[in-house]
């Protein structure tokens, strides 16, 4: 009762705040923006390095592109919805949840994941090339009370931070607004093709106020069609329109390739996207993932260091564009390695399996025959927990991709069986595609790494 009391206070606390200096942010954007820094930095306490504040005052003290972004988004995104999004996301997620999470980490000894990446669904109303989603049997779904189950047992564990794919998430749209609605202290993100965005959609998500939505696009029309289908570019660029009309905040999903990587981070192609009100991008490296994969569309290692000097100049400080950019494979450096097996995030597909990583189908455990916090206690979590980070070269993150000898191992220690439900890869095979790619790319993310941390030394074989 007591810590549900604190929360309460802290909550509407917080709340309180950000109403204040929100509405001084509004009368005057410059100033208003430093209050909220200095706010936050009180409610947050050591939570971030003093040095990090100090950054963002003199970021947001000047008409720079922070201030630019910020701006744009006061100008077009409602206020009651941006509330809505920093308490759910922010207040409840970034800031009460991960603090839960660490804490009951070390009560039950295993990882507990800050976010959870779950499929309601294995349909899609697409067929695009290579989808990974597609190995799945398009019959698998998880059920509304399969969903509001898991949600009310990670709420219990500290965690408020749910995305969805599949699939595609928005085939169950009205499961989806009921689950947003009962769990408000949530936020949700939908990883879509955009296509089925239509008015209603977009009134629930005003309502809900804790959805948002990041739209997948392969680039500009011709390569987006391409992979997905003629006519589909268009109709997210009309979802995108219309989310705007609405006040909603958005993003796109960027799967970058050795075929794309260039042309979805040219200036062209970013003052598109800012132009149509996008407020962020989230990029993956292409994964050969599935028994069909090839390599080919793998980028090489030459335009993968490309992609990690690219990101970093766009999202920079100084300079770039306003547009918030993450790099999920170069940016292991600052989330100490590989976040998966439960260390700060999990996945679990439409058949309930509880998988390490979107992209590691391979599981000892079903939240339709055990809770989640058994689950997060399986035996390949555990492997997880006890190898990570898997590289000290923390561009190396991932112990598929870059370190598959890593992978092959747990997995074989854990007992984990494939989780494929059309045809199951060994983990052997997996990794066998991997080997060259993750020698390759080593000596390069060697030479970066060093460049910014010199007394770095090359782990041997043995140390691995």
């Amino acid at each position: 009762m007591a810590n549900k009391l604190t929360h309460a206070a802290q909550r509407l606390a917080f709340e309180l705040v950000l109403d204040t200096v929100g509405k001084k942010a509004v009368k005057n954007r410059e100033e208003g923006y430093v209050e909220v820094i200095n706010a936050i930095q009180k409610l947050l306490g050591n939570a971030w390095k003093d040095t990090a504040y100090d950054k963002l005052r003199v970021a947001f003290s000047k008409d720079g592109k922070w201030t630019r972004y910020f701006n744009n988004l006061l100008d077009h995104v409602d206020t009651e919805f941006l509330k809505g999004l920093f308490m759910s996301i922010g207040f409840e997620g970034a800031f009460t949840g991960f603090r839960e999470t660490r804490k009951n980490a070390e009560k039950y000894g295993c990882g507990i994941p800050w976010i959870i990446l779950f499929d309601p669904t294995s349909a899609c109303n697409l067929h695009c090339k290579g989808c990974w989603a597609s190995e799945y049997s398009r019959a698998l779904n998880l059920s509304y009370e399969d969903m509001d189950k898991l949600v009310t047992e990670g709420k219990e564990l500290g965690i408020h931070e749910y995305i969805m794919t599949g699939g595609e998430p928005m085939v169950r749209k009205k499961d989806i607004i009921r689950l947003a609605e009962k769990h408000y202290d949530c936020g949700f993100m939908l990883f879509t093709n955009g296509t089925l965005v239509d008015q209603q959609f977009c009134d629930d998500m005003r309502r809900c106020k804790n959805i948002i939505l990041a739209m997948s696009i392969e680039g500009f029309e011709g390569a987006t069609d391409d992979r997905r289908g003629e006519g589909v570019f268009q109709k997210v660029m009309d979802a995108m329109d219309l989310l705007r009309k609405n006040g909603l905040v958005y993003g796109t999903s960027i799967c970058y390739t050795s075929q794309n990587y260039k042309a979805v981070t040219s200036d062209e192609f970013y003052d598109f996207l800012i132009d149509k009100g996008v407020a962020f991008s989230w990029y993956f490296h292409f994964m050969p993932v599935g028994m069909d994969a090839t390599m080919d569309l793998v980028p090489t290692p030459e335009q993968r260091e490309y992609m990690y000097h690219r990101i970093r100049e766009v999202r920079d400080w100084e300079g770039g564009k306003p547009i918030f950019l993450m790099d999920f494979q170069n940016d292991g450096e600052y989330v100490s390695g590989c976040i998966a097996g439960g260390k700060y995030y999990c996945h679990i597909n439409p058949n309930g399996d509880v998988e390490p990583c979107v992209f590691i189908h391979y599981s000892n455990a079903n939240i339709h025959e055990k809770s989640l916090l058994e689950c997060l206690q399986q035996p390949l979590f555990r492997q997880y927990q006890a190898n990570q980070p898997f590289n000290k070269n923390l561009l190396q993150p991932c112990p598929m991709l870059e370190n598959p000898e890593r992978l092959k191992q747990m997995v074989n220690a854990a007992g984990a069986h494939s989780t494929d439900m059309t045809e199951p890869e060994t983990v052997e095979h997996l990794c066998g595609k991997c080997s060259h790619y993750a020698e390759e790319w080593g000596s390069y993310a060697d030479r970066l790494w060093k460049g910014t941390h010199p007394n770095y030394v090359k782990e041997t074989p043995a140390e691995q």
